[in-house]
């Protein structure tokens, strides 16, 4: 059983982030650098997270996501940075990611959203992306 949790969760990081089979999860940082001193850190995260939570129904991939970088804003954790890129592969907008975030500013504070907005805005920049802001001044 473990070994098929794992590849489905192998392959939901496939999916997410359009990772060739040589290189199965992509940007996706799952713990390879804590091998030394953690070995069985990947294991949890691929079969819990993406085998697990992140291949149950009820949501789509986008609606997953979605959930996930809020969370991470919320939290402040600097992973924000790999699922913004995880939602723009999925289909997300830079406006649906941005308005995601900006909607976290009565309920996480300024502070969670500038940091966010600001990874995205680097994220945005380094794929050439722009963010149409018509109507919000």
């Amino acid at each position: 059983m473990s070994t098929d949790l794992y590849q489905q969760g192998i392959d939901k990081i496939q999916e997410l982030t359009a990772s060739p089979d040589d290189n199965p999860t992509g940007e996706m940082d799952i713990g390879e650098a804590f091998k030394d001193i953690a070995p069985d850190l990947t294991k949890y995260v691929v079969e819990f997270a993406f085998g697990g939570i992140y291949s149950r129904p009820g949501l789509d991939n986008k609606q997953k996501v979605l959930t996930t970088i809020t969370a991470l804003v919320a939290q402040g954790k600097p992973q924000i940075g790999m699922h913004i890129k995880t939602g723009l592969t999925v289909g997300l907008t830079p406006e649906e990611i941005v308005g995601c975030i900006m909607h976290l500013i009565p309920y996480t504070g300024f502070p969670s959203v500038l940091n966010a907005l600001t990874v995205a805005k680097q994220i945005f920049e380094e794929q050439g992306l722009t963010v149409d802001t018509t109507g919000l001044e």
